[in-house]
């Protein structure tokens, strides 16, 4: 009779479980569907390698047996930084593939042009790599998270660097003319208020432009001694190199989508590249202060598994990663309730998460009130050979 009664209850579950998985969108008893959408190519290919450092990571919990039984399907297409490409790929992940989320779509291009189609489908877009301030709108976007520091934050703490550094001086920024590069000068306006027109002077770029070397002779000719490069690697290795050709020594700051060692330096030259800025969130491999870090003695280990060859000295690669391992923690914190909602509920529900190549001090931390992963950064120098971490945690908030 127990017996009779326990195959009877097990029975009962495994029914329960079944109807509740097919209540769940790209969720079956062994696989969860995630969708994403990187520039794999075109202007912005440089910042697209984070979709490869996702795709690697995802290899990897699926072969250490994927996650509460469930392996990931981690579909991911490429746009080509392209709005309409990203539109055509999100409608084919939801419609055709039928994911259960996206995440760490790339690009506040394309996050743009998708957001309205994937909320009226009602698809969480979680972790998505843009820093735009109008996504950090709870109300307006709703089933979004970000996992990058908002332009806006990152702004001002570019700003509040400048003033303290450089107080009486005229500062130069570069943007690219689109949300990301407006919100680093709205923020400069913000700050500067009433002083903004006559310390800044500020020029922009299209995405689709070959070089920017006239917009830097404009911005030297301003005698402006900072520049900052609000936009992505190409342009801001491009922008490194025009200002030493000119024979034009402004303290460079950059923003942290072009802050990678490999992705910008090393094409501007390292050399050349000494004394630049840039706030971040994540470690450095190719820093020896991290060579005993067991975070990063992981990285490394992961990256001869799974990603042999590449230059790990590309903060693209590691950041994939680290959105790897973000994008784990949710399926953990789900369990077996893969159901939109509470996908969006557990995005939504990160307490003082701890990323092992994140830096000291940073923390993961949302709520029903905060979708930014990520509201903290440090700042750091290059050497010509490593980075040099010189602030404690800062935040908007900060001094």
């Amino acid at each position: 009779m127990f017996r009779a009664l326990m195959v009877a209850c097990t029975l009962t579950l495994a029914f329960q479980t079944s109807v509740r998985a097919g209540d769940m969108p790209g969720v079956t008893a062994t696989e969860i569907k995630v969708g994403g959408i990187f520039p794999f190519s075109g202007p912005a290919s440089s910042i697209g390698l984070v979709g490869r450092g996702v795709l690697a990571y995802v290899q990897s919990i699926n072969d250490r047996g994927g996650i509460n039984g469930r392996k990931i399907n981690y579909i991911a297409y490429d746009d080509a930084y392209s709005p309409p490409k990203a539109v055509e790929h999100a409608r084919k992940l939801v419609e055709a593939d039928e994911v259960a989320f996206m995440f760490s779509q790339l690009g506040t291009p394309g996050n743009t042009a998708t957001a309205k189609y994937l909320r009226s489908r009602g698809v969480p877009t979680i972790a998505i790599v843009s820093g735009s301030n109008k996504f950090t709108d709870v109300e307006n976007f709703p089933l979004t998270t970000t996992s990058l520091v908002s332009f806006d934050t990152e702004g001002k703490i570019y700003a509040k660097y400048l003033t303290r550094t450089l107080p009486g001086a005229k500062y130069a920024i570069l943007y690219q003319n689109d949300d990301l590069g407006k919100d680093y000068v709205n923020a400069f306006r913000g700050l500067l208020k009433s002083d903004f027109d006559s310390k800044v002077v500020a020029v922009a770029y299209e995405i689709t432009d070959p070089t920017i070397e006239s917009q830097i002779v404009n911005l030297k000719s301003s005698g402006a001694q900072a520049l900052l490069v609000a936009g992505t690697p190409k342009f801001a290795a491009q922008a490194i190199r025009k200002a030493h050709e000119l024979g034009w020594k402004p303290l460079i700051v950059l923003n942290y989508p072009s802050g990678s060692v490999g992705a910008t330096l090393k094409p501007a030259g390292l050399d050349v590249s000494t004394g630049v800025v840039v706030g971040t969130v994540t470690k450095d491999a190719t820093d020896p202060q991290w060579d005993q870090d067991e975070g990063m003695k992981n990285f490394r280990a992961f990256v001869d598994k799974y990603m042999p060859g590449i230059d790990i000295a590309d903060n693209n690669y590691l950041f994939g990663y680290t959105q790897g391992m973000l994008l784990e923690q949710l399926i953990k914190q789900c369990g077996d309730d893969l159901s939109r909602e509470n996908i969006v509920r557990q995005a939504r529900n990160f307490r003082n998460v701890v990323l092992p190549t994140v830096l000291p001090g940073v923390m993961v931390n949302t709520s029903d009130k905060v979708n930014t992963n990520y509201a903290q950064m440090r700042l750091q120098r290059w050497t010509g050979t490593h980075w040099d971490l010189f602030s404690e945690v800062l935040d908007a908030a900060s001094e």
